[in-house]
């Protein structure tokens, strides 16, 4: 079985509601569709890059669904302090030295999320309806301790609001009438996610063709040290807006590195403590960085007040 890449939800602010449409929780893991033809079992992120690997647990598709073959679509999370750690699950989806793999499957023991089927005893299912195809799940899938079935809910809004809660990472909303697209992305499957927003300051900048790129973000310690926490290139920002920037910060240039942790960014150009930016962010890394951090807008907040609490 060649691998594909699997059908994307796009990114919304307005959740969705009606009879037509369920709801699941969006685990905060890695994607992977595990391909078995009833005798190799083979396993494969949304970029088409293998990891069989590094999961063994998955290895054995027989102990929980009932098939001779089969694709199926899901997501693979390890828990931190009862809750779904990106940072967790990388350690395992990273791992190289599989020497270690023992060691980290009793460390960071995995669970796979399965939400859809693709293709079950020699046919396809991606024509089918979601709602059939969750059918076909619950009659073949058998739960155990690292394989679980994603539940569907019809409150949309509702599950939201629980996922708010229990700082979960959001969630995806689908039309059950909606077939799988492989390498497809449209709104029959939207993804709302909770956010997290913070004031930082800009303690550098990427160039690229003569344009600022990225900001490199930063916010002060307690003995007033500025604590590099990220970068940023995406956001709401127009193309005349990352022009403007680059005219900008022309007078707040400096040689040296204004961040006293991190200073090897490529390609960095550093700027004087001056600018400050809006982010939204998913959550902090082990590392105090900013996961997925997206540019709101520049804001007149004085740098004193960005302080790392």
């Amino acid at each position: 079985m060649k691998p594909i890449k699997p059908f994307e939800p796009i990114l919304t602010e307005v959740i969705p509601k009606g009879d037509q449409w369920i709801a699941q929780v969006k685990w905060d893991g890695t994607r992977i569709l595990t391909y078995y033809d009833g005798d190799r079992t083979q396993l494969f992120n949304r970029k088409k890059n293998e990891k069989t690997q590094q999961y063994p647990e998955l290895l054995k598709p027989s102990s929980f669904i009932q098939a001779k073959n089969c694709i199926l679509d899901g997501e693979v999370i390890a828990l931190q302090d009862g809750k779904p750690s990106f940072y967790e699950v990388m350690r395992r989806d990273r791992l190289r030295n599989l020497e270690r793999l023992s060691e980290l499957q009793e460390k960071v023991p995995i669970t796979y999320m399965i939400f859809d089927i693709l293709f079950l005893d020699g046919n396809w299912l991606v024509d089918k309806p979601l709602q059939e195809r969750q059918q076909i799940l619950s009659e073949k899938i058998s739960g155990n301790e690292v394989v679980q079935l994603v539940e569907s809910f019809s409150d949309t809004q509702g599950l939201f609001e629980v996922c708010q809660q229990h700082q979960l990472e959001g969630i995806v909303c689908k039309d059950l009438e909606s077939s799988y697209t492989i390498n497809g992305k449209d709104a029959r499957w939207r993804k709302r996610k909770k956010e997290q927003d913070l004031i930082a300051i800009v303690g550098g900048v990427t160039i690229k063709n003569n344009i600022v790129h990225s900001l490199h973000l930063g916010l002060f310690d307690k003995v007033g040290k500025l604590f590099y926490i990220g970068s940023a290139g995406s956001g709401k920002l127009s193309a005349n807006d990352w022009v403007t920037i680059t005219k900008v910060m022309e007078p707040i240039i400096i040689q040296d590195c204004p961040f006293f942790n991190q200073c090897d960014v490529k390609g960095g150009v550093w700027l004087r403590p001056a600018l400050t930016v809006k982010i939204s962010f998913l959550e902090w890394t082990e590392g105090k960085t900013l996961r997925h951090p997206v540019i709101e807008s520049f804001v007149t907040v004085p740098i004193e007040e960005c302080k790392l609490e």
